[in-house]
């Protein structure tokens, strides 16, 4: 970013930039407004922190806002959060929860009434601001981030690699981040899936960003390989697949159906592996669950050598505890025995089939 003169100005003057990749995630657009983008960065950006600093220290004017002049207006590019506490400190009813926040002396509202700045222009401090959010120490969530490199590579035509370049992080990262998006984005366009629509507030893009990586899910949309940068990463005829992926990662308010990815882990894991076998697959979509169709997916073989070591691990638990809690009941007896019975049957069971599998082995060494 090239050297330009610091000026100061009416904080009256200067507005929240509406295009800030952060802003995306609480639904809000350019039609948003100077009221609704404060409450957003209040509640949820440390906000608060910043008024209690700049209060007892004032604003560090060696750091300017970074603002652009468009449309008659000064928007600034960076310092949003700093632009939002000197705003609720020259005025705290701006905001609902005020309470507890320091009320300053007129004198010092008077010193915060100006703030410094310097213009610059997006594509001028793509590489400052994209180093710092991507990369610094509060880093951009993956939603904002994604964001941030779709506009920098679409609109400035930066390649996905020289963007990991200036902003020192790894292509793969940076190529992956980029198709999560546009795969969002299609969703969106092609009336797949509405963010809005999604049962949580909270919208965790990093479902989609993980989950397509797993290639039982990337087959399942015929996802485009991570070097093609297709605006449509998944083929129109994969529709119907693309909404099915967005309604179990994040639900549907509208039809009320919550989502069947909770926790990236298990999970995706286990949506990758249903995906992937046809059975699993039917059963998810008959409103079977997660956890009941990921047991169709799984080898049987799998099933039963699971099943007969937590077995064993319950067996263990309750020897160790038999001389102190066992209260001589019949009733229990009586399940014991049947164990003991269940166990024996499998044990016959299992070395009545594995006969010929010895018979055989011995066959061969001889």
């Amino acid at each position: 970013m090239s050297t330009v003169e610091i000026t100061s100005m009416q904080v009256s003057d200067l507005v929240f930039d509406r295009k800030n990749p952060r802003l995306f995630e609480f639904d809000l657009d350019g039609a948003a407004t100077e009221e609704e983008i404060l409450a957003v960065l209040w509640e949820t950006m440390g906000v608060r922190e910043l008024v209690m600093s700049i209060a007892a220290s004032g604003f560090f004017r060696h750091e300017p806002l970074i603002i652009l002049e468009t449309d008659g207006k000064n928007v600034v590019l960076e310092g949003n959060r700093r632009l939002a506490a000197v705003k609720v400190l020259l005025d705290p009813t701006l905001i609902e929860n005020a309470a507890g926040l320091p009320l300053l002396a007129e004198t010092a509202k008077a010193d915060l009434r100006e703030l410094p700045v310097m213009k610059s222009t997006r594509q001028s401090v793509w590489r400052y601001l994209g180093f710092k959010h991507l990369n610094g120490p509060v880093r951009w969530r993956s939603y904002a981030r994604a964001r941030y490199i779709a506009d920098i590579h679409r609109n400035f035509g930066i390649s996905l690699a020289d963007i990991a370049e200036q902003l020192g992080d790894r292509h793969k990262t940076i190529q992956q981040l980029f198709r999560s998006f546009m795969v969002l984005e299609e969703a969106e366009q092609v009336g797949a899936f509405q963010r809005a629509d999604r049962w949580h507030a909270h919208f965790s893009f990093t479902h989609l960003y993980t989950g397509i990586a797993y290639p039982g899910i990337s087959e399942f949309i015929h996802l485009r390989p991570e070097n093609d940068e297709d605006p449509m990463p998944v083929p129109i005829e994969k529709k119907g697949e693309l909404q099915e992926l967005c309604l179990w990662m994040y639900g549907s308010k509208r039809e009320e159906v919550a989502p069947v990815i909770e926790t990236q882990n298990p999970h995706l894991r286990q949506l990758d592996a249903v995906v992937a076998n046809r059975e699993a697959l039917a059963a998810l979509r008959a409103g079977r669950g997660l956890a009941s169709a990921f047991e169709l997916s799984r080898p049987s073989s799998t099933v039963f050598e699971e099943a007969f070591l937590e077995a064993k691990r319950s067996l263990q638990k309750a020897l160790g505890m038999r001389a102190e809690t066992y209260d001589g009941s019949e009733e229990l007896l009586k399940i014991a025995g049947s164990v003991a019975n269940m166990a024996d049957s499998l044990y016959y069971e299992m070395e009545r089939q594995r006969r010929p599998w010895k018979r055989h082995r011995l066959t061969e060494d001889s």
